[in-house]
């Protein structure tokens, strides 16, 4: 079906068929067999200049991919390009298999010029949300247009919670340097704890215990009061069997936040090893339930000394 068949149907749908959720789907179809052919994103502002209630009630209510893909372009088209980034970040993560960022609007310097680094990287988190396998050399393919863009929109608003964030799409695409190197970047803005936990995560990703808890360190020497910095240094010294270690620093932790069940958990469960304390145990196995269940097996083991 031709560009101008594929509108009209879709017009068809909205109009006489009372299906506007569907037009979109229509031409989001066509959008998503090549997202770097500008006719069918043309056709999005072109049903929508026809049929402005209807598609505007369709993307202020987007949910499912055909509408997130309708109000990213149309953003882009009113001039919001934070929103723009996020919901193509949201249908990216969702389907990581279709090159949504070849976009031709996503590389103009009308978007690259105006984007804040902030929404950018809320775009690159949601990349994250849905769990999708983002290591194929397909997906990778995909995904290098934000990571092109990340260097433009790091230039130009360097945020440094913003570019620690999307330093961890690096991470997640295999360039680690980059990565690193963009952490250092957000390290020479201003020093924010955040920048150090990704720096953590990408140490760890790559096996280094020491350099890992390094980072986590200066996390927490920036932010001392954050209960979580306490948890992941006291799991990663469990990990490395310093139970006392662990004990210390997740007892801290709850210290710091004492309703937190997971805190509570993790240092009852450190307690239990390190000092063969039955109450802590008792505890932990009345937390248990409430426990994620892989870090609750996880805490089980440790505490019985399995």
């Amino acid at each position: 079906m031709s560009m101008r068949g594929t509108l009209g149907f879709a017009q068809v749908l909205a109009h006489c068929g009372g299906s506007p959720v569907a037009a979109v789907g229509v031409i989001a179809r066509a959008v998503a067999a090549d997202p770097r052919d500008p006719g069918p994103w043309s056709a999005l502002e072109d049903l929508r200049r026809a049929l402005p209630e209807e598609v505007g009630a369709v993307v202020a209510t987007a949910n499912t991919v055909g509408p997130v893909v309708a109000r990213a372009y149309l953003s882009f088209v009113d001039g919001d390009m934070d929103e723009a980034a996020m919901s193509l970040g949201s249908v990216t993560g969702f389907q990581p298999e279709v090159p949504w960022a070849a976009a031709p609007w996503f590389g103009d310097e009308r978007f690259l010029g105006a984007v804040t680094a902030a929404a950018f990287a809320e775009g690159t988190m949601r990349i994250r949300d849905h769990d999708r396998d983002l290591q194929t050399d397909a997906v990778r393919a995909n995904l290098a247009p934000w990571l092109t863009a990340i260097d433009a929109v790091s230039g130009r608003d360097p945020d440094p919670d913003a570019m620690a964030r999307m330093a961890i799409l690096l991470r997640v695409c295999g360039r680690v340097d980059e990565s690193f190197a963009l952490c250092d970047r957000a390290d020479a803005v201003g020093r924010v704890a955040f920048t150090e936990v990704v720096r953590a995560g990408t140490w760890r990703h790559l096996g280094n215990r020491p350099e890992t808890s390094a980072a986590f360190r200066r996390a927490l020497a920036l932010d001392p009061a954050n209960w979580s910095l306490h948890l992941d240094l006291a799991d990663l010294a469990a990990e490395g069997g310093d139970f006392a270690e662990a004990a210390d620093l997740a007892t801290r932790g709850e210290e710091l936040e004492p309703d937190d069940l997971t805190m509570r958990a993790a240092a009852a469960a450190y307690r239990a090893r390190s000092t063969g304390s039955v109450a802590d145990l008792e505890t932990l196995t009345e937390l248990a339930p409430q426990i994620p269940d892989g870090y609750r097996q996880t805490l089980l083991g440790y505490a019985n000394g399995s």
